[in-house]
């Protein structure tokens, strides 16, 4: 039996869900800023024990790896290196805009372009770009939204764009073949349906030297006097 949790931390969204041979058979979510820290553990627990299962049981922990949130992406991955070291088993890392544009892409009937976007500060966005078939057509990558942004590629098809990063982009980005799709958020039963596939190929990460793809360095604010 292959039973893999998989963990989505990298966006507001603190999810958890468990897959067995792939086919996904609990998945907890909460759509909370800053919940990770307190609700992920409690989580992990809680859809163990409604799924009737101990921790010991599990084939892999895998885990949305990023681009995302530095804190939720920190959080996740310390959460499951921890699983994997103290029950001996693989840690499989799934790109989160790859995962999103897959839970898209069954719905995508008209096989357009799909675009995931994460929001990344002011007009930048994480993103990335995939056909209709899901081949990557643009890797992931920060970007600067602007109204020339996609422009060649929108001449002569749909784009579907979605994800945290979009909303800000469509007064930018007005083209008729500009598609906006609204409630698009990341979660773990995305990341462990790719990552099943992952594990029948044996592609695991080094649990020694595995970091975040945090796609930017870390910037740190200052916080405001108060007076």
């Amino acid at each position: 039996m292959n039973l893999i949790l998989g963990i989505e931390t990298a966006t507001s969204t603190c999810s958890v869900a468990v897959h067995r041979e792939g086919i996904l058979l609990a998945e907890h979510s909460y759509y909370l800023d800053r919940s990770h820290s307190s609700l992920l553990a409690p989580c992990i627990e809680h859809i163990m024990h409604d799924c009737g299962f101990e921790l010991s049981v599990l084939s892999a922990i895998a885990l949305s790896k990023g681009p995302g949130s530095y804190t939720g992406l920190r959080i996740g991955t310390s959460t499951a290196k921890g699983l994997c070291y103290a029950l001996d088993i693989p840690l499989i890392a799934i790109n989160t805009l790859e995962a999103m544009a897959h839970g898209v892409h069954k719905y995508n009937t008209a096989h357009h372009w799909l675009c995931p976007m994460l929001d990344a500060r002011r007009m930048e966005v994480y993103t990335m770009l995939l056909d209709g078939q899901l081949n990557e057509i643009e890797a992931t990558h920060p970007l600067v939204v602007e109204a020339t942004s996609f422009k060649d590629h929108l001449k002569d098809r749909s784009i579907l764009f979605f994800g945290n990063g979009a909303g800000k982009c469509r007064d930018i980005l007005q083209d008729d073949n500009a598609i906006f799709l609204e409630g698009v958020e990341p979660t773990a039963s995305q990341i462990g349906r790719l990552a099943y596939q992952k594990f029948l190929r044996s592609e695991f990460e080094d649990l020694a030297y595995f970091e975040p793809f945090y796609l930017k360095e870390f910037q740190a604010t200052k916080p405001k006097v108060k007076i």
